[in-house]
This record gives C-alpha cells, structure tokens and sequence, in this order.
C-alpha cells in the first residue's frame, strides 16, 4: 500500500449515502436540517483522517468477508468485531456458530463502529454534535440485524419449533399494542392499582381539579412531630414511592415513625389543558403545605419532592420565602435538577425553534400526551426500552416478565401545554431557575438560595435523565447545610431502593464546594440502600416525638375515599385536536 493515504470510493460512497440517510430519516421532528449537518460533518473531519478511517474499515469488511467465504459450520474463527460484554442482543450461540448469521453480526458492528468512529473525528459545535451523536446511535439502534425477522437467528429457530406459533402470537402481541398505544414491557395483567400496587393503607383528605391529598394510616406508635409531605413527579403517577410492600419508599417511612403525607398529581383531562406552572405551584405544592399544617397542628413540616416533583417544591418554597413564609423544617431532593446546565442527552429534543413550535401550538392550551412523554424518555436507552421489547413481544411472539417498575412507567399522565411550555423554556432552554429574581412565580421573584434548610440531596450514578452531576449542581444554589448521597444505580431503580437488597450501594457526605468530582474523592461508601441513612437524617429533623394521629384528615378535611384514590386510576384520553404530538 503505498505511503499516501488512499480512499477507496465504493466503500466510502456507499457509507456516505448510509450516513446521509441516517439523518435525513432521523431529523424529521429534532429541529436537525440533515443536509446542512451532512455538510458540517464532511467539512468538519480532516481529509487525511477521514481516509484513513475508511481505508481501516474497509479492510476490516474485506477480511470478514474473506473469514465467512472459508469458514464452515461449526468452525470457530477469530472474530474481527465484538459487542459489548452488556449487549444481550448477540448472546445465543446461533449468533456465533452459524457463519452466515456471525457475518450479519460482525457486518453491523463495523459499521456501527464507522459510523461512531466519523461522528467522533468531526470537530462540529458542541450542540450539534451531541445530536449528530444521538440521531446517529438511534439509527444504529434500529439497524441491528437481531431487529428482523429474517436476519435473527433466535426468530427463526423459534418460529421453526414452534411451528409458526411464535410468529402469529407475535401478531396478537403487535395488534394488542396498537390499541393501548404503546410497547407494552411487562405483563400488564399482573398488575392493579389499589390492588396489588399502591396499597399502603390511607385515604384521600383533600382533593381539587388538580391534585388528591393521601395521608397514610401511621405504622408506628410514635411519630415525629413534624410530618412527612412528599412531591412527586407529575408526569408519572405517585405510586413509584409506594408500590408493592417490599419495595414501597412510603410504607418504609412509615415505618421509620413519619406522619406521611403525599400528592396524587391529576391526570390532566381535555378540560384541564389550560394550567400553568403556577397553578401547579399554588393549586398543588402551596396547597397540600397549607392542607398538613392545618391537619397537623403544626408550624413546620418536612418535604420531599423527587424529579420535577423536586423542582415544583424548590420553586414553590422559594415563593413562600419571598413572602416571608417558611414551612418546612428540612428539604429531601431525589434525582432533581434546579441547575439546568447539563441536561444529558434530553437535550437533543430541546432547542429554541421547539419551543417556538410547541409555544404556538400549546402555549394556550392544548396537553402533552404521557405517552409521547414516555416515548421520549425511553427512546433515551432505545436498546434496552424499545427493541428488546419488539423482539421479544413481537418477532419471538412471547409475553413479557411481570416487573411492577415497569408496569409504572407505562402508565403514564397527560400534563397542560401552558405548564409544559413554561418549565421547558424556562429551564431546559434557558436555564433561568438558577438566576436569582429571573422568574417570577405566585406574583413574587424566586430566589433559591432563600431556601435556608438542612437539606438531603439524593442523585442516582447511573442516571439518563438527571444525571448525577447536574443534581449536585444544586448544592451551590441552596444554603443552609447539605448531605449528599449518590446511589449506584439509575433513575428510578437508585431511589426505589428497599432496603431487603443488599446488592445496593451508595456514596456519601457533606456537600462542600462545587465540584461533584472533589465530593465523590472523600465521600464514604456504604454497601446496602441509602434508606436507612437518610431515616436517621430526617429523624434529627423530625422535632419531638408525638403519639401518632389516632385518625385521618380532621374537622375541616375529613377522609374523602381510602387511598390510593380516584386521580391515580384515571385514564384521560385527549382529542386530536388538542393533542400536541
């Protein structure tokens, strides 16, 4: 080969168009122009460069190619291209032995490898690259060989065993997912709220349009004096805090002497579209505050909110503060953002010509489907949240493993446009929660760092959605002393964290400085769940200890219906011409 770089035009030709496919195909809907980034991204890699990682790839394809024509059944080869050690997709032995099918394999490896290899050499804007890097590896998502029917060993075997069962079957589990509207990842069936989920005994002691207020029947003969009030996020329903028994974070609380109360968030019907931020500030957080000290006889309470949950009740205690109320006594934060700096890789999905789109079309009114929500989020790990479901729902026609997580994160809620605008623009977008008198919220400018409470903030390492770093970027925005826990797994599973798993583990210590690196170099690792450790914090908070309520709600806020209430079974089904898609 001579000492010149050379290209070899077939091969490149050929993976260019693929490239330009990729993001003409993928654009559609993430505010991407695929022409103008396909013109960046050959301008942005070094001519030299880009010659050399086609000239290497190509004789990569050639020698796979050469290894297939030779080898036969049964023959182990040395392969050229591997998947990752956590990669499920490859794992049967058909996908090795057979030489046909371990081409397939290694083929769609390479490219992918190409594909990731030209991405990463292209010097493109920081934003621009961080899409180009997420279309491109969606893409590669959904080329996977074992996405087909006919290039999935696994399929065929079954479909052959089977007799053609698997595959009709498969067609029974497409149709019935078509007409919920969404990839179902659990055994659905298994599962019933106020059933088998949700079953933590209490009832309903305040209701409006927007949200039902749950007070818990106690577990202890003792309580503290200042209860429990939990937030939770509003695009899912509340009952990821109490599932079932074993792995409920409410009954746990309960348990550890706490007077729990907790929001149940409406699911927002056709009628409701109209909300704003501030609605969910006053007419949810502010009022189930007002509704416990009412209750509880109390002046202070302690609070927790989880995801945008968290962000809802930062916002809504800065507001009280500005108007020289302060109700709580302590402040939980689990997987929440207030410093919208570092988004994670949502913020493919975010830039300013969506929210101008979504301004015109729902800033009025209008709702945002949990489903497409839902969708969004998922789309986030593709592998793992969508094609391991079609294969395994549809190509191999099987029904999947009942999981009560997964069955929560189906049943997802519908939010107002006006709400959704808001918090999208104000926070993804512009970042401005974090700037001090930027908002204004229930009439008065917010300020975090009023908020002076012991505070314990909770982030998950392995997070897609709050990543663990942007969580402890709220250290800096609240005064007042901060313990920080980060838990060794993600989202939802490092906060669904029963203590029965001892498989669980977590970091933790002071928040000090700004830097979560320097943090995490002198935080104190625990093997088990950071339950136990945050029940010993809060019970400091707790104020004196109290006989626990004899009944729920009081005079004026008598028991309405036994928990979990009407709102978390709600199902609300939106017309197409509010619908924002």
């Amino acid at each position: 080969m001579s000492s010149q770089p050379q290209s070899y035009p077939l091969f490149a030709e050929a993976n260019q168009t693929l490239l330009k496919d990729v993001l003409k195909n993928l654009s559609i809907g993430y505010s991407l122009d695929a022409a103008d980034v396909y013109q960046q991204l050959s301008a942005a890699i070094d001519r030299e460069r880009l010659i050399e990682i086609n000239n290497r790839y190509y004789q990569k394809q050639l020698d796979l190619w050469l290894r297939m024509l030779s080898r036969k059944p049964g023959e182990s080869s040395e392969p050229i291209a591997q998947p990752d050690k956590h990669d499920r997709r490859f794992q049967s032995a058909e996908w090795n032995e057979l030489p046909y099918f371990d081409y397939l394999k290694q083929y769609y490896l390479l490219n992918s490898q190409w594909l990731t290899e030209l991405v990463e050499s292209a010097k493109l804007d920081c934003q621009v690259k961080k899409k180009l890097r997420f279309l491109t590896r969606q893409y590669i998502d959904a080329m996977s060989p074992a996405n087909f029917p006919a290039t999935n060993p696994e399929v065929l075997k079954l479909a052959a065993d089977t007799g053609g069962e698997s595959i009709n079957k498969g067609l029974r589990n497409f149709l019935e997912d078509l007409q919920k509207g969404h990839i179902s990842m659990t055994d659905e069936s298994a599962f019933e709220v106020g059933g088998n989920l949700a079953t933590t005994r209490g009832a309903v002691v305040f209701e409006n349009d927007l949200i039902q207020l749950i007070q818990y029947s106690p577990l202890a003969e003792k309580v503290g004096e200042y209860p429990l009030v939990i937030v939770p996020p509003c695009i899912n329903k509340y009952y990821v805090l109490d599932m079932r028994p074993e792995n409920s974070f409410v009954r746990y609380a309960l348990e550890q002497g706490n007077n729990v109360f907790i929001i149940s968030w409406r699911n927002i019907p056709a009628a409701l579209d109209h909300l704003t931020w501030n609605d969910y500030l006053e007419q949810g957080v502010i009022q189930a505050i007002k509704v416990c000290l009412a209750i509880t006889k109390t002046k202070k309470l302690n609070m927790l909110g989880f995801c945008v949950g968290g962000t809802l009740l930062a916002c809504a205690l800065a507001a009280l503060r500005a108007k020289r109320r302060n109700p709580a006594a302590s402040l939980t934060l689990l997987a929440t953002m207030l410093d919208f700096a570092d988004t994670g890789e949502i913020s493919v999905y975010v830039d300013s010509s969506y929210v101008q789109k979504i301004e015109a079309e729902i800033g009025n009114g209008g709702l945002v489907p949990g489903r497409d929500l839902a969708l969004t989020f998922a789309s986030l790990r593709a592998n793992e949240l969508v094609w391991y479901y079609v294969v395994n729902n549809y190509l191999k026609g099987r029904t999947p493993f009942a999981f009560d997580l997964l069955f929560w994160n189906c049943d997802s809620a519908n939010l107002p446009g006006p709400m959704y605008v808001y918090y999208v623009r104000s926070m993804y977008l512009e970042n401005n929660l974090k700037k001090p008198g930027k908002l204004t919220m229930c009439g008065v400018p917010i300020d975090l760092e009023k908020i002076n409470l012991p505070s314990y903030i909770v982030a998950a390492k392995e997070d897609h959605i709050v990543p663990w770093k942007s969580a402890y970027a709220s250290v800096p925005l609240l005064k007042g002393n901060i313990e920080f826990v980060l838990t060794a797994s993600g989202h939802i599973a490092g906060i669904v964290n029963p203590t029965a798993n001892s498989k669980r583990s977590y970091w933790s210590g002071p928040a000090i400085g700004d830097d979560p690196e320097q943090w995490l170099g002198s935080a104190q690792f625990s093997q088990g769940s950071w339950w136990p450790h945050w029940a010993n914090w809060l019970k400091r908070k707790s104020g004196k200890q109290v006989p626990a309520p004899a009944k729920l709600g009081s005079e004026k806020y008598p028991v309405i219906e036994v928990a979990p209430g009407r709102y978390v079974k709600e199902n609300c089904e939106m017309p197409e011409s509010r619908r924002h898609a």
